[in-house]
């Protein structure tokens, strides 16, 4: 059974990547996660947040009145430079223990500096680079092209700086989405992943706080990266990967036959174990013999929004007939 894929132009043994997580914050996690069978890894993330943050908290707390700016400028420096130095080392220590592909991670917000960050991520040795990028439409002062426009920014000044491929992963919070998938499809990029995963906020009502909540995903979440993969598939001149709600290998096969040239998990991972990839990948194996399937390229597609013969079901918003079924609905309640 021939699981090879390409993805963002690199050879992938199979399309099973294991997302920027925990679980690829080490070289000892990666070498475990290429022997159970990962395609390739994308690392965990740089976070520019964090970094903000540990700035902020020294600019708050620890910064003296005296000589304020010198100290501030020192401390910016260094704390960038030591999550920096670290995030190379993890690169280097990962190439040398494994030989399926690394895909460095940034996540950021903003277009502050990362073309420094990416070109030194490159340096050190990574296959690719996967820029997270999520920017909450909150802000009541930003436009819809104003938010456009800074992932525009991003994008044209990493991709100005680096060789190696670039991805994409987005969130859906676009008022017109599809637009968007297509018009960030054409900035070069080599793959477009959909989409990110949330902290998400819910409420203790004991202890009268904010808490987080879903930190990991379900199998109900899939129909939603589903749906766009979908769509898009055939639609935008750059590859597609599947993120969020993929937890066993029939869902791996659902976001193939969709249109997905790979596909990222990470939350069935911290449920079974990071050994839960072979049975993924077998149960993978084990679907397309059934259906006679030799080649992930034979099935790749096929029920794409453009191939399939009823393609007004992927924009289909309404439930009509089914809860419109009173009995029905009351029987399966």
């Amino acid at each position: 059974m021939d699981l090879s894929t390409k993805y963002l132009g690199l050879k992938l043994r199979n399309p099973v990547i294991v997302g920027s997580s925990g679980l690829t914050d080490s070289a000892n996690k990666i070498a475990d996660l290429e022997k159970f069978g990962a395609g390739a890894v994308v690392l965990k993330s740089i976070f520019e947040e964090e970094i903000s943050m540990e700035y902020e908290k020294i600019l708050n707390e620890e910064a003296p009145s005296r000589y304020k700016d010198d100290y501030l400028d020192y401390f910016d420096y260094k704390i960038k430079e030591q999550n920096l130095n670290q995030y190379i080392k993890l690169i280097i220590d990962a190439k040398k223990n494994v030989k399926i592909p690394i895909i460095a991670s940034i996540n950021c917000n903003s277009s502050h500096e990362w073309t420094y960050f990416a070109k030194k991520l490159e340096e050190a040795g990574a296959d690719a680079l996967e820029l997270n990028i999520f920017i909450l439409p909150s802000n009541l002062e930003k436009t819809v092209e104003d938010i456009e426009q800074t992932y525009l920014e991003i994008i044209n000044n990493v991709k100005n700086e680096i060789k190696i491929p670039l991805a994409i992963k987005i969130s859906w919070f676009f008022s017109n989405l599809g637009r968007a998938i297509q018009l960030l499809s054409k900035t070069g990029v080599e793959g477009i992943v959909l989409f990110n995963r949330f902290y998400s906020p819910d409420i203790d009502l004991d202890k009268m706080e904010l808490v987080s909540t879903n930190v990991l995903s379900t199998p109900k979440e899939l129909s939603t990266s589903l749906r766009w993969i979908g769509i898009m598939a055939n639609r935008v001149k750059c590859d597609l990967a599947a993120s969020t709600g993929v937890h066993d290998g029939k869902a791996v096969a659902k976001q193939l036959l969709a249109g997905a040239d790979a596909v990222q998990l990470v939350s069935t991972l911290y449920k079974n174990g990071p050994e839960y990839l072979q049975t993924i990948i077998k149960d993978l194996e084990s679907w397309m013999q059934e259906k006679g399937f030799d080649s992930i390229h034979d099935f790749r597609g096929k029920l794409s929004q453009e191939e399939y013969l009823n393609p007004a079901l992927y924009e289909r918003v309404q439930f009509m007939k089914y809860f419109g079924d009173r009995d029905k609905y009351d029987s399966t309640s």
